[in-house]
């Protein structure tokens, strides 16, 4: 009997062998996922100057940077003497539900979820034996939080991520190294790498989202001998997948995707793999008690935000900020839900999509994806006021069909007239339509 041994490529911790990887395939598949910022500075959960001083930069804009308006606003509330640390015996977790909030997630038609394990501050949202006393095993709500969401969301399959900062800003052993110009790892041998191989063991992440990289270069993080490890190595090699924020000037040059700026959206197609981490709360990643409607992304704006970002090759991480107690405000719900609501009908223009010749229709408010087997998507933002769509990009054959996705029962009327497709609408009472924002027209066999 011939046995076929399958060989497994071996990575070398250098970018150009780390870069040539291929990204496993679920992730572009995916399209969109849910980013979770949650950790002891959703005890305060206050902004200041509009949402910029806040939520989970409380600590640093508190003792760093001594913001005037946030340090007069703790010192009214909690007292001169009372220092973020105190935070800690506060956080509990008294009607926090991760099955409640993987379903969802799951309804909001995510295909993946990403939680902050640990955020600049450094306080570990599970039991790591690298933060003693400064995770919320020992501290807090007493509970293995990395371990709850994660069990919950496999529990509806979903692909599970964990976001982790490189950095702390105030960890002695890290300032050491720092004021040393990266030439001592004492924070990198005891606690940033074994963290990591920690998270990586314990949980099986399927995706890393690093950050808090920009203060030192790859070297002092050792992100490449990492990754080698985490692709030849670990128990998730073969599926996990990284972005692109380990060490001062990787961002957008080197990792699985690329993420380059927070919010980042180019709005044209990209040579690579990237997503669009954006939030909510168009001010704040953690939550604010202190958010009016006014800060929160209407649903309009955020499905332009994903029509836009799969059509150029992206996809949409969308951040919300649960609060201390462990619940997710009804503004944030409702916004997942009408998401999931239009995906349900219209999901076949975005997952497992690929970006088309042209991305978009910048006069019609609409954008495009493809179906790996060739029908085009135009998703239309906007209702025209005359009940037709006019697009410049689709050429049309002796074959072509056109339907709204959800109302398929009505074939469209099209035309070419000059330079543009005229598309027209249906002839049905608005609430007869599939959904009201955001509609989807599948043309087959157009060029």
């Amino acid at each position: 009997m011939i046995s076929l041994a399958i060989t497994r490529p071996t990575y070398q911790p250098t970018w150009d062998s780390l870069d040539a990887r291929p990204l496993p395939s679920w992730y572009d598949e995916s399209k969109f996922g849910i980013f979770i910022h949650w950790g002891l500075f959703s005890v305060p959960s206050y902004g200041c100057n509009g949402g910029g001083a806040s939520g989970e930069w409380y600590w640093w804009v508190l003792r760093g940077e001594k913001n005037p308006c946030l340090v007069e606003w703790h010192t009214k509330t909690y007292g001169e003497d009372f220092k973020y640390e105190d935070f800690a015996t506060m956080w509990k977790t008294p009607i926090f539900d991760p099955d409640s909030w993987a379903e969802l997630f799951e309804d909001s038609g995510a295909k993946y979820v990403v939680l902050t394990s640990k955020h600049h501050e450094g306080f570990a949202n599970w039991p790591s034996n690298n933060s003693w006393n400064w995770n919320s095993w020992d501290n807090g709500p007493h509970q293995d939080n990395v371990a709850m969401v994660t069990n919950a969301v496999r529990k509806r399959g979903l692909h599970m991520g964990l976001y982790h900062s490189l950095f702390e800003w105030f960890n002695p052993l890290y300032l050491t190294d720092r004021s040393n110009n990266g030439t001592t790892s004492f924070y990198t041998d005891t606690v940033l790498h074994p963290q990591l191989h920690d998270i990586v063991n314990s949980y099986l992440p399927e995706l890393i989202w690093s950050d808090g990289d920009w203060e030192m270069n790859d070297t002092y993080w050792r992100s490449q001998e990492f990754l080698a490890w985490l692709y030849n190595e670990s128990p998730v090699r073969d599926t996990v997948v990284v972005n692109d924020r380990w060490g001062n000037g990787d961002s957008c040059l080197h990792g699985g995707y690329y993420t380059c700026d927070d919010r980042y959206n180019p709005g044209v197609l990209q040579p690579h793999k990237w997503e669009n981490a954006l939030t909510i709360d168009r001010n704040s990643w953690g939550f604010r008690r202190n958010a009016d409607i006014n800060d929160m992304l209407s649903i309009e704006e955020l499905l332009f935000q994903l029509a836009s970002t799969v059509a150029c090759g992206g996809n949409m991480l969308l951040n919300v900020g649960p609060t201390s107690e462990g619940t997710i405000i009804p503004v944030f719900e409702e916004r997942l839900r009408q998401i999931g609501a239009w995906l349900k009908v219209n999901g076949e223009s975005i997952y497992s999509s690929v970006p088309w010749r042209a991305q978009n229709d910048t006069a019609a408010d609409t954008w495009y994806t493809k179906s790996r087997k060739g029908d085009v998507y135009a998703i239309v933002l906007s209702w025209p006021s005359d009940s037709v769509v006019r697009l410049t990009e689709p050429v049309l054959t002796s074959s072509t069909t056109m339907v709204m996705v959800g109302l398929e029962d009505y074939d469209l009327k099209f035309s070419r007239q000059g330079g543009y497709v005229n598309i027209e609408l249906p002839d049905v009472p608005f609430t007869h339509l599939p959904n009201p924002y955001a509609w989807v027209i599948k043309m087959t066999n157009v060029a």
